[in-house]
């Protein structure tokens, strides 16, 4: 049984991530969607929220699994006894940052390869950069995230704009 483990922050996840989750499971037995804990970056999400709103996205495919995840993941990968990291390119500059990745993870874990995955065009703008700026600016992201996404985003803008528990970002950039 081939695994793969497809990892990030996902703040928030979008169709370019579903696209390809959902692309990988036809080519891997199981795709475990890895959701970073505790990322060195502002975040509009906390972890449960996020994890909750990818479980949500997947909840019909029974082969992608959503789990928490903290440290290297290709320590995370030989834990859970996944043999493939999955990551997406969008635009030429992903490739230098993902190329990196790759080498380090390799020189870390030889015997876990990286797949990358181009983006469907209609993707290759998409960020979870652009879709937060977008949100927080009360721009239109029906065509960028699925619906209970898009309630989450305007429920947390909203409670920032409004002074409650919401949390503020200064920085939208990653």
């Amino acid at each position: 049984m081939t695994k793969a483990v497809f990892p990030g922050t996902f703040d928030p996840i979008h169709f370019g991530h579903i696209d390809i989750a959902r692309r990988a499971a036809e080519m891997f037995d199981e795709v475990i969607i890895a959701v970073y804990d505790k990322p060195l970056k502002n975040l509009v999400f906390g972890a449960e929220q996020r994890l909750a709103l990818v479980r949500e996205s997947f909840a019909e495919d029974p082969k992608i699994k959503v789990v928490p995840f903290s440290g290297l993941v290709v320590e995370f990968c030989r834990a859970v006894n996944a043999q493939v990291i999955v990551r997406g390119l969008r635009v030429f500059s992903d490739f230098e940052h993902e190329f990196r990745m790759a080498h380090a993870n390799r020189r870390l874990a030889p015997d876990i390869e990286t797949m990358l995955f181009i983006t469907q065009e209609q993707h290759t703008f998409l960020s979870s950069t652009t879709v937060r700026e977008i949100a927080s600016l009360g721009g239109d992201i029906r065509t960028m995230v699925p619906p209970h996404v898009e309630r989450a985003l305007n429920d947390q803008f909203n409670a920032s704009a409004d002074g409650r528990d919401g949390r503020h970002v200064t920085s939208l950039r990653d």
